[in-house]
């Protein structure tokens, strides 16, 4: 079995998922504030292109940014806009997914160290789709806040 068609393709469709529901949703969406406590799409898309950047940094074999402290990813200031955003996701994913197609068959089940922990490629791939899915969920509820129910993809 080929384990790399499988480890992109998986992130592929998480992809691809993911864009159509930040497409969905209306230019003001993407710094509302639901409730007080919960965080903007702007937020999330912050830490889906945090999460996307230093797996491939650890996948890669670059020594990764560490994580800030203090709770919850916030977008940064100015962040806001749709266009803006929609096109940061854009490219994370567009990195991440030209990272995996450098890498042969093999590599994809290599050891490697992610925090001093042994994983490999596609665990790591695993994953980025796995935080991709996870975080299309709040999206979609997001989008019920908003009285659309409609599936976008």
């Amino acid at each position: 079995m080929e384990i790399k068609p499988i480890a992109i393709g998986v992130v592929k469709s998480a992809v691809g998922v993911f864009t159509k529901d930040l497409e969905a949703l209306p230019e003001d969406a993407f710094s509302k504030d639901f409730g007080g406590k919960s965080r903007t799409v702007a937020d999330i898309v912050t830490e889906v292109n945090m999460v996307n950047d230093h797996i491939g940094m650890v996948i890669r074999g670059e020594t990764p940014f560490e994580w800030p402290d203090g709770g919850w990813i916030k977008a940064p200031e100015g962040f806001a806009c749709k266009e803006t955003i929609v096109t940061a996701f854009k490219e994370s994913t567009d990195k991440f997914l030209a990272t995996l197609e450098g890498f042969s068959e093999e590599q994809f089940m290599e050891s490697i160290l992610d925090d001093g922990s042994p994983t490999n490629r596609f665990e790591r791939c695993r994953f980025a789709a796995l935080h991709l899915w996870y975080h299309s969920g709040q999206l979609n509820f997001m989008q019920t806040l908003l009285g659309d129910d409609a599936w976008h993809w």
